[in-house]
């Protein structure tokens, strides 16, 4: 697994400093575990699936991220997470989705959370449907464009840790992907890289 070498590619400078300086808290996160969703689209082109999140008081409002979110009791692992969370927030049944590879955890400073990202696919199009308090826009990312290296980019941003700080990015559909999901999306880039 690509791991960090991918995840670091897409690492803000302050973030690593804060990984550094957070041992303590990161032994002791909560958890949380989300899914990179490939599926085909009407013309049988393949698609992945990321969300808007609604604008809240909380430190990712408003980003572009994948479906998922905290472990509940009633998850029996982290891969149960993820597709609860997808069916909940977007509206595709657990049934559907195969899940075939789990990939390197990435902790979030801000929020305190290790996430384990899943990758899964559906060999239909799903008709989504989504969770109108927690999701505002559900975004369609051709695959192609996660490969295409014009839509790696840096962009300048105010975050949880500093100010004006320029971030590494992708923009895909015309949104800035940054932070944790960017450096999950670089892994899942990576991978793919290797095998195509």
């Amino acid at each position: 697994m690509p791991g960090q070498d991918s995840h670091y590619k897409m690492t803000p400078s302050e973030r690593v400093e804060a990984l550094k300086n957070n041992q303590y808290a990161i032994e002791k996160a909560r958890r949380a575990a989300v899914l990179s969703l490939f599926y085909p689209d009407n013309n049988k082109d393949t698609h992945l699936l990321l969300i808007l999140r609604k604008t809240y008081r909380g430190v990712h409002s408003n980003q572009v991220g994948f479906p998922g979110g905290k472990v509940e009791p009633q998850d029996k692992d982290l891969r149960q997470t993820a597709l609860r969370e997808t069916e909940e927030e977007i509206g595709v049944p657990e049934k559907v989705v195969t899940v075939f590879k789990e990939l390197s955890d990435v902790y979030i400073p801000p929020s305190n959370f290790m996430v384990t990202p899943f990758m899964g696919f559906t060999s239909e199009t799903p008709r989504f449907i989504k969770q109108e308090e927690e999701v505002e826009q559900i975004i369609e990312v051709p695959f192609q464009a996660i490969l295409q290296e014009n839509n790696l980019a840096h962009a300048t941003l105010n975050t949880s840790y500093a100010t004006n700080v320029k971030v590494p990015s992708f923009k895909l559909n015309n949104y800035t992907v940054w932070g944790a999901t960017a450096m999950m999306l670089n892994e899942v880039r990576d991978l793919f890289h290797k095998v195509l």
